[in-house]
């Protein structure tokens, strides 16, 4: 994970140079077609997208506070995905709306905890736009997740508040079609237990694909 985190820093590092690059040429290539206008996705002709993303947490993490004893924190490594769709409001603002779904299964001290995350969030991601295919980005998201967990037995549910935070780079591959890399890092509220309170939290980074269309021309 250290290792991604790593590539993804270097990745934020090179973009600018990246994108003069893939600038440079591009604007090489249609030197002889004065006619040419900018690709769609920095003239909002394709402002819509929909797409999905896969993460990997490391952590995600349950600090299990029991009323009147012990804290006990609980850690795993996993997989989780979701959904997107979003607007490009301006050449530099998107604003989307993600629904994902992660999880948590481990034990410790000889009891199993067993956590179901279903996570809905409003984000906004300002975007460096150099004129080429890359862009890094920030964020920040907030919403509501619904929790189901089971501590040893104990069970229940919630729906709490939900905020996150977040960086990466888009790669514009096409007018269609974007790739993008992320860290962010995620909390996804509490859960109530009989005696007990469950806060969870996560840094996940992730990968994921959008296609690019137009509702209003």
């Amino acid at each position: 994970m250290k290792k991604l985190s790593f590539l993804l820093l270097g990745a934020l590092i090179a973009s600018p140079a990246l994108a003069t690059d893939y600038d440079d040429e591009y604007d090489t290539y249609y030197d002889d077609e004065p006619s040419y206008s900018a690709p769609a996705a920095t003239t909002g002709a394709r402002d819509t997208y929909a797409g999905f993303r896969i993460h990997r947490n490391e952590h995600i993490a349950v600090k299990y506070d029991v009323h009147d004893g012990h804290d006990t924190d609980i850690a795993d490594d996993n997989f989780g995905f979701g959904l997107t769709i979003g607007n490009r409001l301006t050449d530099n603002v998107k604003i989307e709306f993600e629904t994902s779904y992660t999880g948590l299964a481990e034990s410790k001290h000889a009891t199993k905890f067993d956590y179901d995350i279903w996570s809905n969030m409003l984000n906004v991601n300002i975007y460096k736009n150099f004129g080429g295919a890359v862009e890094p980005y920030f964020g920040l998201g907030i919403g509501f997740s619904g929790i189901w967990g089971d501590a040893g037995g104990d069970t229940g549910s919630s729906f709490d508040l939900s905020f996150a935070a977040m960086a990466g780079v888009n790669f514009a591959l096409n007018q269609y079609i974007d790739l993008n890399l992320g860290l962010r890092y995620v909390n996804y509220g509490e859960m109530k237990h009989d005696g007990a309170t469950a806060k969870i939290d996560a840094t996940e980074l992730y990968i994921g694909a959008a296609y690019k269309f137009s509702i209003f021309k």
